[in-house]
């Protein structure tokens, strides 16, 4: 039977259409080669680069990200020196090796023994950094530690007192101070204590964290130099904990950490994570993986802004070729090479990161003629109405 013109018009159409339409086949995102092919030439200075996630990259990228406490405050490992400061209060001790001297009195009768220690009032230092001593005078003490102190007391009243000897104590210290703030119970200035304070006795000091430890940074300012670290990390590494110095500003902040997941993986949506961190390996097991008959394991991406420096270490080729501080940079990972595996569990993500996994080809191949089948099906209908009707 011969098939009618008007039938074989009507499919001829419906095919064009289709062809026509290819582009704009329902997608959740780009190919991996639209995504590819679209990587700033390299005379160009906007646009996102591509970087393909190696050994080099990921060490690169690992030694860029990594911030410690004890790498940025090296003199943090030990105690800190604490001196005495103008403002500080101090009380002076003073003994003597018998009774009936200037700071102790003589014994009435054997059964009434003298005093052989005085204390003195509390003092503020001056401005000029003196406390007054009776008998020494006025006594430097700035800038001078407590023993240093305790040994001019003693050197000035030799001769005068009997083998005297003195204990200096700073009974309120308003120069050898840490601030505290942030998410923490009691925002305060804390003392730093002769023995030395650590960064988590300081935090304790203040009434501990208000928000959650997972979603939790403690900031160190020291000078010009700051170094933000996980409060989880300060927990499991002791050499992140280190000593506090007068004059430090400890700020506990709470930032929720997510990335987003897109494409081909088993779920599509915000993801928080862990101030400690969370891998690539653990972000694409985390919303379950790539999807067998959807994803191109070939096409898994990483998009974040890095700075021009790093990208300039990355693709030495591309030196001066950027104009802005902070360059899009888009990360591929080839999950069919086994020793991609590794490379993703070696590279850390970070907050506001863009996990992508591009659609299979054949997939792409696949939404064509079933768009294809839908346009041709009123078509066939049609047909076989036309048949039943002769």
């Amino acid at each position: 039977m011969k098939t009618p013109f008007w039938f074989r018009y009507a499919v001829f159409v419906s095919a064009a259409i289709g062809l026509s339409a290819c582009s704009a086949v329902p997608s959740a995102g780009p190919t991996a080669q639209e995504i590819v092919s679209n990587d700033s030439q390299p005379n160009a200075i906007t646009g996102y680069v591509l970087v393909d996630i190696d050994h080099r990259i990921a060490g690169i990228v690992a030694r860029r990200q990594t911030t410690s406490l004890a790498g940025m405050f090296k003199a943090g490992k030990n105690p800190p020196d604490v001196k005495i400061g103008v403002g500080d209060s101090i009380t002076v001790t003073i003994w003597e090796a018998a009774s009936g001297g200037l700071f102790s009195t003589a014994s009435i009768d054997r059964m009434t023994p003298g005093s052989r220690t005085a204390t003195l009032p509390e003092q503020e230092v001056s401005q000029n950094g003196t406390i007054q001593v009776p008998y020494a005078g006025r006594i430097k003490v700035a800038n001078l530690r407590p023993a240093e102190v305790e040994a001019r007391i003693v050197e000035e009243l030799k001769g005068k007192a009997i083998e005297p000897q003195a204990v200096v104590t700073i009974t309120r210290n308003r120069n050898n101070t840490v601030t505290v703030t942030g998410e923490v119970t009691n925002g305060a200035l804390l003392p730093v204590s002769g023995k030395g304070d650590r960064v988590l006795d300081v935090i304790a000091a203040a009434g501990g964290i208000k928000a959650p430890a997972h979603e939790s940074f403690v900031r160190l300012t020291r000078g010009e130099k700051t170094a933000n670290v996980p409060f989880n990390t300060i927990l499991a590494d002791n050499r992140e904990n280190v000593y506090v110095r007068p004059g430090d500003v400890l700020t506990v902040v709470r930032d929720p950490q997510r990335f987003t997941a897109f494409g081909g993986t088993g779920r599509n949506e915000l993801v928080p994570f862990d101030a400690a961190g969370m891998t690539l390996e653990q972000a694409i097991a985390r919303v379950g993986g790539l999807l067998d008959f959807r994803a191109d394991a070939t096409g898994v991406f990483l998009l974040r802004f890095e700075p021009a420096q790093l990208v300039a270490e990355m693709l030495p080729e591309r030196q001066g070729q950027i104009d802005t501080p902070m360059v899009p940079v888009v990360y591929r990972l080839n999950l069919r090479d086994a020793n991609s595996y590794f490379l993703a569990r070696a590279f850390q993500m970070r907050d506001k990161d863009i996990l992508y996994v591009a659609n299979a080809p054949l997939t792409e191949v696949q939404k064509f003629f079933n768009v294809i089948g839908t346009l041709a099906s009123p078509v066939v209908s049609g047909a076989a109405i036309y048949n039943v009707a002769r």
